[in-house]
């Protein structure tokens, strides 16, 4: 289930607001341009299912993705309890940064938490199978797997350049309460 906790962006960054109505987080998250939308997540993969087998699977979901939004490539982001560098992979991206491009996800199975940074607020959404998430270029934010990662996202992009995250160098990372893992 899609939720979202809030958290006041300035210390002591206490919890405002919880939500797991879809359409309430959505609009909440509108005004800034992210774009949350809910979407089936209904092919049958195999645990080890490579990754064309998922993109052959969400064929027609990648395609309309692209025409709407001018993404020329995607590819698979996927994490797992017994991945070797989980760790590593988790460390990576709780830090504060932006991107180029816009960063484009579709999760198709299990889940993750974003954190989206605007209006004095930090937004701690958590994405689950069948939620495509569309943070606009520049937006701040960073992402947990949690410590036993178990998602798979289909990742997609206008440049591989326009994707290189930029670091904030805003520790607020570190202040927000770290992602559990899917309830």
């Amino acid at each position: 289930m899609t939720r979202l906790i809030q958290y006041d962006d300035s210390p002591p960054h206490g919890a405002r607001g919880r939500l797991d109505d879809h359409g309430a987080i959505a609009a909440i998250l509108e005004p800034t341009g992210v774009r949350l939308e809910r979407w089936e997540a209904g092919a049958t993969l195999s645990p080890d299912a490579a990754d064309a087998e998922i993109m052959a699977a969400y064929a027609e979901d990648i395609e309309r993705l692209k025409a709407r939004g001018g993404y020329r490539s995607c590819d698979i982001a996927k994490m797992t309890p017994d991945h070797p560098d989980r760790e590593a992979m988790r460390a990576k991206f709780l830090a504060e940064h932006v991107h180029d491009d816009d960063e484009v996800r579709f999760f198709v199975e299990g889940a993750g938490l974003f954190y989206i940074r605007f209006g004095g607020t930090v937004h701690a959404l958590e994405c689950t199978a069948g939620d495509l998430i569309v943070l606009p270029a520049g937006t701040p934010h960073w992402f947990d797997t949690g410590e036993r990662p178990r998602f798979t996202a289909i990742r997609l992009f206008t440049t591989p350049e326009g994707w290189v995250a930029r670091f904030t160098g805003d520790e607020i990372a570190r202040a927000v309460p770290l992602y559990q893992g899917a309830a």
